[in-house]
């Protein structure tokens, strides 16, 4: 009975991290983290779609790494540590999707451009793996997992979300002094104000 009782507790944990990561705390329009991407690529929606796949897959696993890298340090006693061993796993991972990338879709590489090693240094990246790195208890498997997957699965919502947008503001008739960033944020706002509903889900 205990067995089948943690389990669920793990399951509802994941759920509730995972619903709360996507929509009730998104990293973008709750946390203003990853602007520079977000502003910047999400005016082309297959680039959008790249960094959103990128993005997600540099999350998971470095998320999932430096959990269990917190773990080590702390016995070692050298969690002070954690926030360069955190750069060099996620820098590590950017250089792996970069290659994988240049080589197999050079288009997307090309449209990415300097957006895509600046995953490296992405507060949504940082802050995620910085984030787990300091729960310190394995109970905690379920909110770890749902976090490392809903962070950039909120992202990756977002960014496609912003990059439709996008395309209809640029063939719209804006006014002047909002055209570019200005009407971009002027947007984001209204999307926050629209996810801010879902808080009362959790």
């Amino acid at each position: 009975i205990g067995l089948v009782g943690s389990e669920m507790c793990i399951r509802d944990r994941f759920y509730t991290a995972l619903i709360s990561s996507i929509f009730v705390s998104n990293s973008i329009l709750s946390g203003f983290k990853g602007m520079c991407s977000y502003l910047g690529i999400s005016k082309n929606r297959t680039a959008a779609f790249g960094m959103g796949c990128a993005l997600t897959f540099v999350c998971v696993i470095s998320g999932l790494i430096c959990w269990g890298l917190g773990f080590l340090l702390r016995a070692l006693d050298i969690y002070f540590m954690f926030t360069i061993v955190a750069i060099l796993v996620i820098a590590s991972l950017v250089q792996f999707v970069e290659l994988v990338i240049k080589k197999f879709v050079p288009s997307l590489y090309k449209s990415l451009g300097i957006y895509l090693p600046l995953i490296t240094t992405n507060c949504v990246v940082l802050g995620l793996a910085l984030s787990v790195g300091s729960i310190a208890t394995p109970q905690e498997f379920g909110t770890v997992l749902g976090t490392v997957i809903g962070v950039p699965l909120g992202y990756f919502l977002v960014i496609m979300l912003f990059s439709a947008i996008q395309e209809r503001l640029l063939s719209s008739n804006t006014p002047k002094g909002f055209k570019g960033a200005a009407i971009g944020l002027i947007t984001t706002a209204l999307m926050a104000l629209a996810f801010y509903g879902f808080a009362g889900t959790i």
